[in-house]
C-alpha cells in the first residue's frame, strides 16, 4: 500500500523550526504518509492557503477569517500568548493620530487585522517583508511600521521607538491572549488523516523540548541572522501553554478575533466553526 503526500507548510521562525524539527527531519513519521515539508514567510503561506494550495500549514489568525469553508484549525502547535503581540514603530516624536500610512509585513496576517481593529484611520498599508520594515523606517522612508516575531527585542537598535503594542490594546479590550498563527488542515482530508497529523506535530513539539540542542543547528539554520539570544528568546516567547494546546481561553480568544472583525467588517461572516471537531 503507498504512501499519501501531504503538503505541510511552517514559517522559518525559531518558534515554528523548533516545533516542526523532528517531522521535517524524519524523527517522527506518520504511518501511510509522507510529508512534503515547505518553508516558507508567514505571509507566502498565508497566500498558499487562501489559494487552497498547501494540505496542512501554519497561518496568520486573520487569514483563518478568509478559509473556513475549506479548512479547520487543529489544536496544536499554535502562537498565542500575552506580551508578544505586533508593535506600531516608528522614529521618536511621531504621533500615532496623524500616521496615515503605515508599512505591514502581509495584508493578511494579525498584525494588519489588529491596526484595521485599533486604528481605522490608517487607510495606506504598504506591504514589505518583516525582516525589511525596521532599516526602512530607521532610514526614514517610510513613517511607521508594523513589526512582528524577533522584531520585537530588536526595534530599539534600529533607533525607534514603539507607539503602540496591538497585542497589549487587544488585552486590555478581551482579557485574552492574542491569537497571532494557527495550524490549520484542509476539511477534504479524511478526519483520521488529520488527527494522526495532529498528534505527529504534538509528538514534534516534544521532541524538540527533549532533545533542543539537536534541534538547535536546524533552528539556527532557518533564522537568518538572528542573534543566538533573540532566537531564545524568540522561542521562549511563542511556544508555550497554548501551543501545546488551544485550551478553553486559547478558543474563546480566535473566536473572539474573530467576531470582532467580522463585526467591523473587516472579515466575512461564516458558517463553519473554527475548531476539529469530533
Amino acid at each position: 500500500m503507498g504512501h499519501r503526500e501531504i503538503t505541510l507548510g511552517f514559517s522559518p521562525c525559531p518558534n515554528d523550526t523548533f516545533i516542526f524539527y523532528a517531522l521535517a527531519q524524519g524523527r517522527i513519521e506518520i504511518p501511510g504518509i509522507e510529508l512534503k515539508t515547505l518553508i516558507r514567510d508567514v505571509e507566502e503561506l498565508n497566500s498558499l492557503v487562501v489559494q487552497r494550495n498547501l494540505d496542512v500549514s501554519k497561518i496568520s489568525f486573520h487569514t483563518l477569517g478568509y478559509i473556513l469553508d475549506s479548512y479547520v484549525l487543529i489544536d496544536i502547535g499554535a502562537a498565542l500568548g500575552k506580551r508578544c503581540g505586533p508593535l506600531l514603530v516608528a522614529m521618536s516624536g511621531k504621533d500615532p493620530s496623524n500616521i496615515r500610512r503605515v508599512v505591514v509585513p502581509g495584508i493578511h496576517t494579525t498584525a494588519t487585522l489588529l491596526l484595521k481593529i485599533f486604528y481605522p484611520y490608517i487607510e495606506e498599508l504598504a506591504v514589505m517583508r518583516y525582516n525589511e520594515i525596521m532599516p526602512t523606517v530607521a532610514s526614514g522612508r517610510e513613517e511607521a511600521g508594523l513589526i512582528i516575531h524577533e522584531g520585537r527585542f530588536t526595534y530599539p537598535s534600529h533607533g525607534l521607538t514603539a507607539l503602540a503594542d496591538l497585542g497589549e490594546l487587544w488585552e486590555k479590550e478581551t482579557g485574552l491572549p492574542i491569537p497571532l498563527g494557527g495550524i490549520v488542515a484542509k476539511r477534504s482530508l479524511d478526519i483520521k488523516v488529520v488527527r494522526a497529523i495532529q498528534e505527529a506535530i504534538s509528538k514534534s513539539l516534544i521532541y524538540s523540548q527533549g532533545h533542543f540542542q539537536e534541534a538547535w543547528e536546524y533552528i539556527k539554520e532557518h533564522a537568518q541572522e538572528m542573534e543566538e539570544e533573540v532566537t531564545r528568546k524568540h522561542i521562549s516567547l511563542y511556544v508555550n501553554e497554548y501551543t501545546t494546546s488551544l485550551g478553553e481561553e486559547g478558543r474563546e480568544a480566535v473566536v473572539r478575533l474573530l467576531e470582532v472583525a467580522r463585526d467591523r467588517k473587516i472579515l466575512p461572516p461564516s458558517p463553519y466553526s473554527p475548531f476539529l471537531e469530533g
